[in-house]
């Protein structure tokens, strides 16, 4: 046997080992070729949320005091109040959304961390019409002191509760892909929530009669802003190394809104040419706002 013929065996092993080592090494640097997805960014973005906002059930408690004159003498003061439970359904709405954020990847992983404030207008709210808060009380006969007992209620023609405002600050984890990343994640929330009762008449049941007390319809509102919590899980397409596409699954909930309230009236109207006058007072707590959605945005990275 020659000794090139010996040798061959060797060589034949050598030149296989380098192919694999180069196959190998085309191998492990095909996905930094191939791998779309940058490695950190700072980005906006804008686009549109479809949201389903649940109101539930507004606590109400409401007061009147009134004193009722006839040719210019009080003849008699009441008073009436009572708590009352107003429910309110849900509502769906499509509203405008803009986002700012930044990811990073950990180093040497393709799992990554960010975070990302959004704005929405939520823009959805719920009444019930012609909602009642049922009362209880009593009235003095100046002259003679009695006090006779009675019932009534005040009646709202529209009361309503509306999401404005929300926005929303939620750090994330994900992990990256070829042409994207997956990542969850959650934190504070501000929404600003309104309450209006509108057309509240005062009404009162004395001796069999129902009396209307507090004369034209008056209105209430109160809006604030409160905190709550939002969970969010996302996906991201990058269409360049720049420019993606960023759909988000939210659900939400918020802590409660409440509002006081407080007019004067003066019911020129009563039997006999009396004249009533007196105080609406009250308030009101909604319950959590639970929101979930979806949002679609196109964002830009720098």
């Amino acid at each position: 046997m020659s000794r090139a013929f010996r040798n061959r065996p060797s060589a034949l092993a050598a030149m296989a080992m380098l192919g694999l080592a180069g196959a190998s090494g085309a191998k492990a640097q095909a996905p930094a070729g191939d791998f779309a997805v940058p490695t950190q960014g700072v980005y906006i973005g804008a686009g549109g949320a479809f949201n389903i906002t649940r109101f539930g059930t507004q606590n109400v408690y409401a007061l009147g005091l009134s004193d009722v004159y006839q040719n210019g003498v009080r003849v008699s003061s009441g008073s009436a109040a009572g708590p009352a439970r107003v429910p309110l359904g849900s509502e769906a709405g499509f509203a405008p959304a803009a986002q700012i954020g930044y990811f990073q990847n950990f180093p040497e992983s393709r799992w990554l961390w960010g975070v990302k404030a959004s704005y929405s207008y939520l823009g959805t709210s719920a009444s019930t019409p012609n909602a009642l808060l049922p009362q209880a009380g009593a009235f003095t006969d100046a002259r003679t002191g009695a006090s006779t007992p009675f019932l009534g209620n005040a009646v709202v023609r529209s009361f309503e509760q509306k999401a404005e405002h929300q926005i929303t600050l939620t750090p994330f984890i994900g992990h990256a892909h070829q042409r994207g990343f997956l990542y969850l994640g959650g934190g504070p929330t501000l929404t600003r929530l309104s309450t209006q009762m509108n057309g509240l008449v005062g009404f009162a049941d004395i001796n069999g009669n129902r009396s209307e007390i507090s004369g034209p319809p008056q209105n209430f509102s109160s809006a604030g802003w409160v905190w709550g919590a939002m969970f969010i899980a996302g996906v991201t397409y990058f269409i360049d190394r720049d420019w993606f596409l960023d759909v988000t699954y939210t659900a939400s909930t918020t802590q409660r809104q409440t509002g006081q309230y407080f007019s004067s009236f003066t019911n020129a109207g009563g039997p006999g040419g009396t004249v009533t006058t007196g105080s609406l007072i009250g308030n009101s707590s909604s319950a959590p706002l639970v929101s979930q959605g979806a949002m679609l945005t196109l964002n830009r990275r720098f």
